[in-house]
């Protein structure tokens, strides 16, 4: 039998989760803060780019929420309504995440841009000042809830699954991710087009940059949904994992092949497998019981990650008979 290799700590286990969860509220506590900045900075100022931001900064900060949810909700253990358990939560809750990004965030920014353009307002030079500031000690902000995610990201990446994505398959991690760096590109965008606007005269450079956050968001949005939408709706598992498993009931000397194998991720940690698996002849009813759930303790024990099996035993040469041109009444080729 091949050897199962090393996991430690995969991601989705209570610690994992324990130091995402302080990775949210950091984020949650920084996005509080930049937003009542910007919102405030944006309403005296009345640049459009800053209001772009501050919508960006809400929408983050209802995702953490969001992300704070699915930590707790996906933990529960299964019942009778439930018996796979409630990992999908996680993924639910980060497609609401993503659809907050894109209306909150995405057609608010498109809508102050469009605004801008058509208003054509100006601003003192203490508001553009004023402004500057607020983004300035907003990107600091943003940057450091971001080298929080990214270095938990890097200190949980070879914890995971075989070739090391463990960590990013949360997608709460990801949509952290995701935002922060979304916000430090969408702040630098901000300070660039008030910096242009303050120099030419000219808003459509501020009003081009809330567009260009807005788009920005846009794409994250439909990025990160995508992903939550794939999960919800039955993903297979990872390929190296499907692999492995694969290599593990064909090492059983009590299978002679393993004609199909589906698999399904039911959570960050779990993984629904089901085999349509041939064993070698001479097995009596008996024996086949008792080598089927061996079978399945040595996968369940070799593998973490799977959460059941379900093993359907076949007959693979009666099942070529039957399907053989001469049973089903169809011509064979010459």
């Amino acid at each position: 039998m091949t050897a199962a290799p090393d996991r430690e700590e995969p991601s989705g286990t209570p610690a994992a989760d324990r130091r995402t969860r302080v990775t949210v509220l950091v984020a949650l506590g920084a996005n509080l803060l930049i937003a009542v900045a910007k919102a405030v900075g944006g309403l005296v100022t009345g640049s459009p780019a800053l209001l772009s931001e501050a919508a960006h900064s809400v929408a983050d900060s209802l995702n953490e929420v969001f992300l704070l949810a699915a930590l707790r909700r996906s933990r529960r253990p299964a019942d009778r309504r439930h018996p796979f358990g409630y990992g999908k939560e996680r993924f639910f809750w980060s497609l609401l995440a993503a659809v907050g990004i894109f209306v909150m965030g995405g057609c608010f920014s498109f809508f102050q841009g469009v605004e801008a353009l058509r208003s054509d307002t100006e601003e003192s030079f203490g508001g553009y000042v004023a402004g500057l500031a607020v983004l300035g000690v907003a990107l600091l902000a943003e940057g450091a809830s971001l080298l929080r995610a990214v270095h938990q990201a890097r200190g949980e990446r070879g914890k995971g699954t075989a070739g090391g994505t463990g960590a990013l398959r949360d997608p709460a991690l990801r949509t952290v991710i995701a935002e922060d760096g979304t916000a430090v590109l969408g702040v630098t965008l901000a300070i660039v087009g008030m910096a242009l606007h303050m120099v030419t005269g000219q808003v459509v450079w501020e009003a081009s940059a809330s567009i260009a956050i807005g788009a920005l968001l846009v794409c994250v949005a439909f990025w990160l949904g995508r992903d939550a939408r794939a999960q919800l709706i039955g993903e297979a598992a990872d390929p190296e994992l499907s692999r492995e498993i694969r290599g593990l009931l064909a090492a059983q000397p009590e299978i002679d092949s393993v004609e199909a194998l589906f698999t399904m991720k039911m959570g960050l940690d779990s993984t629904l497998v089901a085999a349509r698996i041939d064993l070698v002849p001479g097995l009596d009813s008996e024996r086949v019981e008792e080598v089927a759930v061996r079978i399945k303790r040595s996968v369940a024990h070799a593998v973490p990650e799977v959460g059941e099996i379900f093993l359907d035993v076949t007959d693979a040469a009666a099942k070529e008979a039957a399907q053989s041109p001469a049973a089903t009444g169809e011509r064979g080729g010459a």
